[in-house]
């Protein structure tokens, strides 16, 4: 009987043996993809030249869309657009003296003609000489070449103050671009510059970056493609400690259209001839859980 129970007992261990093996065979506790934890990454950069007379960033400090973080030098562009400012008063000046000589001509150009229309018809009567009547016709065409002259004229002072006024935008551009304003919401990643160093335009200043969504850069083989697509919901999954997983939803965002090889960092040497396809898969990060460069799994 001692026997019997011995035997029964050993065969119960020998069946949950079996039903754990079999088990680990079907789920072998891997994922489907892996990857790394990456952000769309914004430089900003000066758009003009000068001193930076203020720079107030500095690296994870989160800043909103649209505030200054910045100022340059503006001295210089100030007394451009002042000179500026300046030509264009005395263009504006100078249309209003040809103006009024152009007033003047029409004046004279109307007196002129009513002259000349009298000598004609004094000529008819025989009582003006041929004499009277060409010098007549010589007064008017003068001033009507005089006016065309002051309209030319005109013409180009008015080409001088488009000139001057172009000008003035590019140099009025310059000043708003002397104060650069940040342009999305995020964590400030890197910085480049200090306080009082002098910039150059294309210079970059700092790099931001939005973490309230985070990609996950994973890839996938050309087996697992047909069964994904864009914007499928996910399962990531990222280390909550030493022991333990933490699960999190992502959506696809990206699929690649061309297969290439597996990154090196992350993949075994045996898979690193293998081709597979990058994809990108958006994570929310309202927590600030997720990091750039932290690695992930996937399931899908």
């Amino acid at each position: 009987m001692m026997r019997f129970e011995q035997s029964k007992l050993f065969g119960v261990w020998i069946s949950m043996f079996f039903l754990l093996v079999i088990t680990g065979c079907a789920n072998d506790g891997k994922s489907d993809a892996y990857g790394q934890f990456e952000a769309v990454e914004t430089t900003v950069s000066a758009q003009t030249s000068g001193e930076l007379l203020s720079f107030s960033v500095s690296e994870g400090e989160t800043v909103a869309a649209g505030t200054q973080v910045a100022v340059i030098d503006t001295v210089q562009l100030s007394l451009k657009r002042d000179e500026l400012l300046s030509q264009q008063e005395a263009a504006e000046s100078k249309i209003d003296n040809v103006d009024a000589e152009i007033a003047v001509q029409q004046q004279k150009l109307e007196t002129a003609q009513k002259n000349l229309n009298r000598i004609r018809a004094m000529r008819k009567d025989a009582a003006a000489t041929q004499q009277q009547l060409d010098d007549a016709e010589g007064n008017v065409k003068t001033i009507q070449k005089q006016i065309q002259a002051l309209e030319t004229q005109k013409k180009a002072i008015r080409a001088d103050i488009k000139s001057v006024d172009a000008r003035l935008k590019q140099v009025e551009q310059q000043l708003g671009d002397a104060h650069v304003m940040n342009p999305i919401r995020g964590t400030v990643l890197t910085t480049f510059v200090e306080t009082y160093e002098l910039v150059g335009q294309g210079q970059p200043l700092y790099k931001i970056a939005s973490l309230d969504t985070l990609e996950l850069r994973a890839y996938v083989s050309g087996a697992q493609l047909p069964s994904i697509k864009l914007g499928q919901q996910v399962e990531v999954v990222v280390d909550k400690n030493a022991d333990e997983n933490q699960q999190l939803g992502g959506r696809i965002s990206w699929i690649a259209s061309q297969a290439e090889f597996t990154p090196k960092m992350i993949q075994t040497k045996e898979e690193r001839v293998t081709q597979v396809y990058a994809i990108k898969i958006k994570v929310p990060n309202p927590d600030g859980i997720l990091k750039i460069g932290m690695p992930g799994e996937v399931n899908f």
